[in-house]
C-alpha cells in the first residue's frame, strides 16, 4: 500500500510540477507582453504533453540528447520563470504597473538571472578548510569532489576539474559518490584522470546504482587509477580512511562505520549523504559528505533542509567532525543560484 501511495504522489507532484514551470510562466508571460490569454483546454493539453513526455524520460532512462536538454534545462529555466513571474505578479497587483512593462522586466530578469546561473554552475571553486586533532601524527593536504554528474555534464567539464587539481599540493584524492549518472557515459572520457598522478579513493553514491549493469560499470572504474572503497578501511600514514557506500539502510551503514573505526587513529570517513554523522559509536573523526548540492538553485535549499539537517559546510561537535560539500557540479539543470561548484582541499595538522 505505502508503494501505491508512494507512486500516487509522485506522478500527482510531477504533474503539478509540469505546470508550474513548464507551462504557468510562459503562459503569463504572453498575457503580459501580448494580453493572450490561453484558455483551460489549451494549458491542459501543453500540461498532458509536456507531463507524458518528462514521465517518458525519467521513466524509461532515454539517453536521447534533445528530450534531455528539454527536461533538465526546461525545469532550470521554468524554476527561475515560476519565481520572478509570482514575484512580478505580486507586485503589480499592490503598484498596478503597466502589464507589458511588468512583462518586459520579467523576461529581462529571467534572462538575465539563468546567465548568471548558467556562469556560474561551470565555474569550478577550491574551498579550503582546516582540521587539527591531536591523533592525527602528520600533516596531510586531501583532496574531495562529490557529485560529478558525468552523463549529465561532459568530459569539458571533468577535464577543467581535472586542471584545477592538478594545480593543487595534496597527498590523495577522495571522490564522495555521484561520480556518473547516466548509462550512456562513455567510460573511455575517465582517461583524464590518470593524469592525476595520486591515489584515488572512490565510495558509491545513489546516482551510480541507477545505471544499467551498475556492478559492471562500477567494477570497471579500477581501470582508471580509482580504487573503490566498499564498505571497507585503509590506513594511510596514521589515518584510516573508511568509505560507505550508499544504496543500502542507514543501520547498516552506522554498522559498518563502528566496525571499521579505529580509535587509536584518525578516522576519516567518506559517505555520500549527510545522514549518519552523529549516529556513530567511533571518536575523534571527520566525515566527508556531498549529495545535497547546497540546493544548487535558490531556495531549493529550504526543500533539501527539510531532508537533510546538514545541508553543506563544516558541522562540528566535541571531537566529531562533518563536511557537506556542495559538490562539483551540478545534477539536472546546469544552473547555480545561491551555491558554487567546489573541489574541497582539506588540511588535516597535529595538535
Amino acid at each position: 500500500m505505502s508503494k501505491i501511495i508512494y507512486r500516487l504522489s509522485f506522478y500527482i507532484i510531477l504533474l503539478l510540477v509540469t505546470y508550474l514551470f513548464y507551462i504557468f510562466p510562459f503562459e503569463i508571460l504572453n498575457e503580459l507582453l501580448f494580453n493572450q490569454i490561453q484558455s483551460f483546454e489549451y494549458s491542459l493539453i501543453n500540461t498532458l504533453i509536456f507531463y507524458i513526455l518528462i514521465l517518458y524520460y525519467l521513466r524509461s532512462h532515454n539517453t536521447f540528447k534533445p528530450l534531455k536538454i528539454f527536461v533538465y534545462e526546461g525545469l532550470g529555466i521554468g524554476f527561475i520563470s515560476f519565481i520572478i513571474i509570482s514575484i512580478c505578479i505580486i507586485f503589480n497587483s499592490v503598484l498596478q504597473i503597466n502589464t507589458f512593462f511588468i512583462g518586459i522586466i520579467s523576461l529581462i530578469l529571467i534572462i538575465l538571472i539563468y546567465l548568471f546561473g548558467s556562469y556560474n554552475a561551470r565555474t569550478v571553486n577550491i574551498k579550503e578548510i582546516k582540521i587539527k586533532s591531536s591523533n592525527i601524527t602528520k600533516n596531510h593536504q586531501i583532496l574531495f569532489i562529490s557529485d560529478v554528474h558525468l552523463g549529465t555534464n561532459n568530459k569539458k567539464h571533468l577535464v577543467k576539474i581535472v586542471k584545477k587539481i592538478n594545480k593543487i599540493n595534496f597527498d590523495f584524492l577522495l571522490i564522495g559518490g555521484d561520480l556518473i549518472d547516466s548509462s550512456s557515459f562513455n567510460f573511455k572520457d575517465l582517461n583524464i584522470l590518470k593524469d592525476i598522478n595520486k591515489p584515488i579513493y572512490f565510495v558509491c553514491g545513489n546516482h551510480e546504482y541507477y545505471l544499467k549493469d551498475n556492478q559492471n560499470k562500477i567494477s570497471q572504474l579500477s581501470s582508471f587509477n580509482i580504487k573503490h572503497l566498499k564498505n571497507s578501511r585503509i590506513e594511510i600514514d596514521g589515518i584510516n580512511l573508511v568509505g560507505i557506500d550508499d544504496n543500502q539502510t542507514e543501520s547498516s551503514k552506522i554498522n559498518f562505520a563502528n566496525n571499521l573505526c579505529d580509535n587509536n587513529l584518525f578516522n576519516l570517513f567518506v559517505c555520500h549523504k549527510p545522514d549518519i554523522w552523529q549516529k556513530l559509536n567511533c571518536k575523534n573523526y571527520l566525515m566527508l559528505s556531498g549529495h545535497t548540492h547546497n540546493g544548487q538553485i535558490f531556495p531549493f535549499n529550504f526543500i533539501v533542509k527539510l531532508k537533510f539537517k546538514f545541508i553543506y559546510g563544516l558541522y562540528n561537535k566535541g571531537y566529531t567532525n562533518l563536511y557537506v560539500s556542495s559538490g562539483v557540479a551540478c545534477w539536472g539543470p546546469k544552473i547555480r543560484l545561491g551555491s558554487k561548484n567546489e573541489i574541497v582541499h582539506l588540511k588535516l595538522g597535529k595538535i
